[in-house]
């Protein structure tokens, strides 16, 4: 366990000393936050009014403050969730270069086994994202309340906390096999972009999966993203959700739900909380049994 932690604490140390890689990796989380204040917030904000003053006799101002707060809590999940995808893909980086410098060859004539050389990087990745995600909750929480949503609960911080470390797992397991396929920095680079491009689409973040054909939603719901975007905004929506749909019939705000990817049917069955943890947890261990079963390919490579 001492090697492990030596060799995760390295890997560690390795990124958060590239600041270009800390910077990248907020790149997605930077591009969603630029959407929603430019372009895509108002629409979803003002979709949202539409529905509420149809049955609601609040007042406007009160329904476009509870339609912002909701809009943003919505966001926020969003971001918590891809930010778990672009930090674990930052990490490897430095899995790449030592490959490329030739460091790895000097790691692998330690005394210790190329598994737990493995699992540092996997380690690493895991416990960096999990901390990135950790304080992107806080800074994002702290901006939510200053613009007067009600801080979240103790209950709901260990929730979206035992979240945060299992979405991180998810992505630290799924790169692990992505990265020992990848040759060069460039290649690894070049899969970032596309990663980064494309992670705010299969989340339904930049586009609502209610939105698309269901062809593309079926898509989607073949990729781990969606369902961890799904698990946060569950939790970080509830109470504002319950506000601003106060007087709302409970049909149309099943229909909102499932339109936003706050709730994902399957088959005609709405996935629970639980599901969508049994479905990452799924997922997780299976990309961890495929990067060890490439290990055996890694050790020809290497030589």
């Amino acid at each position: 366990m001492e090697q492990l932690m030596m060799l995760a604490g390295r890997n560690t140390k390795i990124y958060l000393r590239d600041r270009g890689a800390v910077f990248f990796s907020f790149l997605s989380a930077l591009i969603v936050i630029c959407l929603m204040v430019f372009f895509l917030g108002d629409m979803n904000i003002d979709s949202i009014i539409e529905i509420v003053e149809i049955f609601s006799g609040k007042e406007h101002a009160e329904n476009k403050a509870n339609a912002e707060l909701l809009v943003l809590a919505w966001t926020c999940a969003g971001i918590l969730s891809i930010n778990a995808v672009t930090v674990s893909l930052a990490v490897y980086s430095g899995m790449i270069k030592d490959r490329v410098n030739g460091r790895v060859n000097a790691i692998y004539t330690a005394p210790v086994s190329r598994f737990k050389i493995s699992l540092g990087y996997i380690a690493s990745a895991w416990g960096v994202s999990v901390l990135m995600c950790i304080v992107t909750l806080a800074l994002t929480e702290i901006y939510s309340v200053i613009q007067g949503m009600a801080a979240y609960t103790f209950t709901v911080h260990m929730k979206l906390f035992t979240m945060i470390m299992l979405n991180s797992f998810v992505y630290a397991a799924f790169m692990y096999p992505l990265a020992l396929i990848a040759k060069t920095e460039g290649a690894w680079s070049g899969f970032g972009t596309v990663v980064g491009t494309l992670v705010g689409f299969l989340g339904g973040i930049y586009i609502p999966i209610g939105t698309l054909s269901d062809t593309i939603a079926a898509g989607m719901k073949c990729t781990p993203i969606i369902y961890g975007t799904s698990m946060f905004r569950t939790i970080m929506t509830e109470t504002i959700l319950d506000e601003t749909f106060r007087d709302v019939p409970e049909a149309i705000v099943e229909e909102y739900c499932n339109a936003m990817g706050i709730r994902l049917t399957v088959a005609d069955y709405t996935l629970t909380l639980r599901d969508e943890w049994l479905i990452l947890l799924a997922c997780g261990m299976i990309f961890l049994v495929i990067g060890m079963c490439m290990l055996k390919y890694g050790k020809k490579a290497d030589r």
